[in-house]
């Protein structure tokens, strides 16, 4: 191996897996028998990473979903998927890690999650839920600038 080939960039996939999954259906069955109306969904999502080793990095996609009648605000279902990735990261500038962690892993991991958000609300007995597609991209130059903005100027 050359020593160019060495010093190359490395980023793969090691492992995708669920951490830990939840749906309730709080109000079965009487929820299934009452006149159906559009639902209210809430939705969180969060990201978090921490270092298996020099070379290892666990990525987690936790997302929360919480759906509610629209009039009568009771509660139809709630989910809470964490599914994880394990990344093999080797050879990339220190200034890139913090976007590959918040940026590119998320974004492999979230086709994953949002078929597994779906196939629940399948089989807990509603219509699926199709999350819409999230900009990782988007939402990490947004906590960038906020944290820019609660930086004191000298």
């Amino acid at each position: 191996m050359s020593i160019e080939q060495q010093d190359s960039p490395i980023f793969s996939i090691q492992k995708i897996y669920i951490k830990d999954i939840s749906f309730e259906n709080p109000n079965a069955p009487e929820i299934f028998t009452s006149a159906a109306s559009q639902p209210k969904i809430e939705m969180n999502l969060g990201v978090t990473n921490r270092q298996l080793d020099e070379e290892n990095w666990e990525v987690a996609l936790k997302i929360s979903v919480l759906a509610r009648e629209s009039e009568s605000e009771r509660v139809l279902f709630e989910i809470e998927v964490e599914q994880a990735g394990i990344f093999y990261i080797k050879n990339i500038p220190v200034e890139h890690i913090a976007p590959v962690l918040a940026v590119e892993c998320p974004a492999i991991i979230f086709p994953y999650t949002r078929q597994i958000v779906s196939q629940l609300t399948v089989d807990g007995g509603f219509m699926p839920l199709l999350l819409e597609p999230f900009s990782f991209g988007a939402a990490y130059e947004n906590s960038l600038k906020q944290q820019q903005a609660q930086q004191p100027l000298n």
